[in-house]
C-alpha cells in the first residue's frame, strides 16, 4: 500500500529529463558507468511495446523521486515467464518514505497480472540499507550468482 501523495506508474516517453539523473544516480551507486548509446538503448526499450522491458516511477507531489526496472523471461521450470527486477533506486534526500517497497509491490503486482511465477532480483552484499528491506519482502535463494563479462 502506497502512502498518500505517492503514485506509481509507468515513466512516460516525454520523462526522460526526469528518469535519466535517477538512473545516473543508480548507476553512480554501484561504481558503474554506461556509455551514452547505451542508455539511449535503454530508454528506446523500455518505450517499445515489442520489448519485454519496463520502468515504473515512484512520483511524489507529481516529481520522479524513485525508479524501477523490471523485465520477463522465459524458464526451464515453469510454463510462465519469470520477472526480473533489474534495477531499483530512489533518490538519497527521499528515502524512508516508502517509495522503494512501493515500487516493488508495484512489479509484484505487474507480474502476477502477466502470469509470472516468480520475481527475482540481486543485490550486492554490503547493500545493508536495502537488504533490510529485501529481508522483509521477499525470501532469499541462497544462490550465489557467477558471470564472466565480454
Amino acid at each position: 500500500m502506497t502512502k498518500p501523495g505517492v503514485l506509481i506508474r509507468g515513466i512516460g516517453a516525454d520523462e526522460r529529463a526526469a528518469w535519466e539523473p535517477l538512473w545516473q544516480g543508480y548507476l553512480e551507486f554501484y561504481s558503474a558507468s554506461q556509455a551514452k548509446e547505451a542508455t539511449d538503448e535503454t530508454w528506446r526499450r523500455i518505450h517499445d511495446a515489442r520489448e519485454p522491458m519496463f520502468a515504473l516511477g515512484a512520483y511524489v507531489d507529481g516529481k520522479l523521486l524513485g525508479i524501477v526496472h523490471y523485465l520477463f523471461h522465459r524458464s526451464f521450470w515453469t510454463t510462465g515467464d519469470y520477472c526480473y527486477l533489474q534495477d531499483l533506486f530512489v533518490a538519497k534526500d527521499t528515502r524512508g518514505l516508502g517509495l522503494g517497497r512501493a515500487l516493488i509491490e508495484a512489479v509484484y503486482a505487474k507480474a502476477k497480472e502477466a502470469g509470472a511465477s516468480r520475481v527475482h532480483w540481486l543485490t550486492q552484499d554490503h547493500n545493508a540499507t536495502a537488504r533490510l528491506l529485501y529481508d522483509n519482502i521477499a525470501d532469499r535463494s541462497g544462490f550465489i550468482q557467477y558471470r564472466k563479462i565480454f
